[in-house]
């Protein structure tokens, strides 16, 4: 689905409460090579495995500014545009481990409508959920979106 046919999610029918559509988000070793080129961070413990070992990791881990990324995408899917997100903040909690296993590692994303803010704003907090391998990967993670 485009962002174009996608239904906005309009703020008179959002209640505290409401359940995004939760996502799972795979991540492998060339997902990481890709976003060490678009981001430009090309620390070896993102694709070193030796590397991260010898400074004490498990093993490679994702960006963390990955992670995040992957994490709204729940909130921009539901709300249909990513300019709606007017607020977003997360802290990182355990690293995702990204094993060279020709499988590597999920993101699993949940969230919901925390509180309705503002009203004449049309502005509501969501609250999300982030684990990988049973952890949680993110903390305190919060957007404020204006809903149409």
């Amino acid at each position: 689905m485009s962002a174009n046919t996608r239904t906005k999610v309009a703020y008179a029918e959002v209640e505290e409460g409401t359940e995004l559509p939760a996502r799972v988000f795979p991540v492998d070793r060339a997902t990481l090579v890709r976003y060490a080129g678009a981001s430009l961070d090309f620390n070896p413990i993102h694709w070193n495995e030796r590397f991260a070992v010898e400074v004490g990791l498990p093993n490679v881990i994702a960006h963390g500014m990955f992670t995040m990324a992957e994490a709204i995408r729940v909130v921009t899917d539901w709300v249909g545009d990513p300019g709606a997100v007017l607020e977003y903040g997360v802290r990182f909690t355990k690293p995702v481990v990204v094993p060279d296993d020709g499988v590597g590692a999920e993101i699993r994303v949940a969230a919901r409508v925390a509180a309705k803010l503002d009203d004449e704003r049309r502005t509501v907090r969501i609250d999300l959920t982030a684990h990988s391998d049973e952890q949680k990967v993110l903390g305190l993670a919060r957007a404020v979106v204006r809903l149409p």
